[in-house]
This record gives C-alpha cells, sequence and structure tokens, in this order.
C-alpha cells in the first residue's frame, strides 16, 4: 500500500460528489489514516457517514475564512496525531451573483471572499499544518483551467484559482528545505456541489467531453489517483507542480 502508515488530513468534503471525497478514499484503500474537515455546519450530516464508512479517525468542523477556527481545528488533531503527512487543500467560494455577472461587475467585498476562501485559506491552513509536516510531507490544492485561460462564468473564481496556483509556488519554496513538497492538481470540470453554482456548468461538461483528447471527463477515481501520486513516494521528487488531470483539455488550441 503506498500510503501504509501515513496519515492525512482533508479539508473540502461536502458530499459523496465532492472532488476531496474521492481522494479521501484513494487515500484510505492505500492505507492512510484519515480525518475530514468540513465547513458550514449543515453538511456535518452529510460528512459524518462518509467519514465512518471509511473509518476516519476524526472529523473537525472549520470556517477556513476564520484563523480561531483553524487554530482550533489544528489543535483537535495535535491531540491525536503527532505528526502528518499529508494535508490536502479542496476549498473554494464565491458569491453567486459574482459568478453569474460579468467578472467587470464583481464586487469588492465579493473578490475579497473568493480570494480569502479559496487561495489565502491555503497559506493559513498550510502555516497550521507546518508543525505537524516532517520531511516527506506532501500538501496538495484543487485548482482548475480558469486560473489560465479565460472560462465564461467563472468570473472571479479563475482569478482566485490563479492567486492559489502562484500560492502553491512560494509555498514550495518556503517549505522545501523542510523536505515538505507543495502541489496542486488542475481537474477537469466534475460535478459537484460547488460547481452548481457556476453558470452553464452543464454546458462545461458537454464541451470538455466533447474537444478534451480522450473524449471524455474526468472522474473522482481519476483525480484521486492524481493525488495520490503527488503524495506518496512517487512523486517525491515533484513540488511547486500544478498537474491537469483533465483527459487532456489543456493541450488543446482549437
Amino acid at each position: 500500500m503506498l500510503l501504509r502508515g501515513k496519515r492525512a488530513l482533508i479539508f473540502g468534503v461536502a458530499n459523496d460528489h465532492s472532488i476531496a471525497w474521492g481522494i479521501a478514499q484513494a487515500f484510505h484503500r492505500e492505507g492512510a489514516g484519515v480525518a475530514l474537515s468540513y465547513g458550514a455546519p449543515n453538511l456535518e450530516r452529510r460528512v459524518q457517514p462518509l467519514a465512518e464508512s471509511i473509518g476516519a479517525e476524526l472529523v473537525v468542523p472549520c470556517d477556513v475564512s476564520r484563523d480561531e477556527d483553524i487554530e482550533a481545528a489544528f489543535a483537535t488533531i495535535a491531540q491525536r496525531w503527532d505528526s502528518l503527512d499529508i494535508l490536502v487543500h479542496a476549498v473554494a467560494f464565491a458569491q453567486r451573483e459574482d459568478l453569474k455577472n460579468p467578472f467587470l461587475q464583481t464586487s469588492r467585498s465579493g473578490f475579497h471572499l473568493a480570494l480569502d476562501i479559496s487561495a489565502y485559506s491555503l497559506v493559513a491552513l498550510s502555516r497550521a499544518a507546518a508543525p505537524l509536516l516532517g520531511k516527506g510531507a506532501a500538501i496538495v490544492a484543487l485548482t482548475y483551467f480558469g486560473a489560465e485561460k479565460v472560462i465564461p462564468n467563472y468570473n472571479v473564481m479563475g482569478v482566485a484559482k490563479a492567486a492559489l496556483e502562484a500560492s502553491v509556488r512560494y509555498l514550495a519554496w518556503d517549505l522545501g528545505p523542510r523536505g515538505v513538497r507543495v502541489n496542486a492538481i488542475s481537474a477537469g470540470p466534475v460535478r459537484t456541489l460547488s460547481s452548481a453554482g457556476v453558470s452553464g456548468f452543464k454546458d462545461m461538461l458537454h464541451h470538455h467531453a466533447e474537444r478534451a483528447p480522450l473524449r471524455a471527463n474526468v472522474t473522482l477515481d481519476e483525480v484521486g489517483g492524481a493525488a495520490l501520486y503527488l503524495c506518496s513516494d512517487l512523486g517525491a521528487g515533484v513540488t511547486g507542480e500544478v498537474l491537469h488531470v483533465d483527459a487532456g483539455y489543456n493541450i488543446v488550441g482549437m
């Protein structure tokens, strides 16, 4: 098993369609001890049964926009685990009107909110996790092609994901001397709770499947497998990278 004896803390599980859940299942299958974190209180009823199904060792609430919540979450983790091998950041949010209206109309408060929850939270979580991360540990974040190219209706989230990808590189530089690797997965469109807020998402799915070289949309298992590679010893020499798991969509020019 690739992750036998490893401990993984995963932020962003909302339901059984979450990319974070696909990653959690892959890690569990490969022997990792898993802890899950959810944001909104109303998600607990969805996350708890999932956690039980894989024998998750901990389920902790955490609003990543609140420093006190992050401190409390990691205090709980530290009481149970004396070290952490893997941190997964699968957290993103933007106001619905900022995904529906033209980017030009993005509000100041909406911009701040999207960047705070979708990008800065990676910095905050990595800083809180740092005392538990030792040589060989890995951090992985979830991003999307809208960080690189204009995706209609993705709007402020594309800017937030671009900030997230830049943060991955700078964190990789900061944590590299300690033997901690930081990478991101740019997953193709997946039908999740958060994707429902993107106007025209069904059209995005069809467009992607028609034009990607593999003529398909990606699955949770495929993204989970990529996370497994990046967070196991198989990816020991990889840091600061954005790995596209999108059936090849990103290579197509027309």
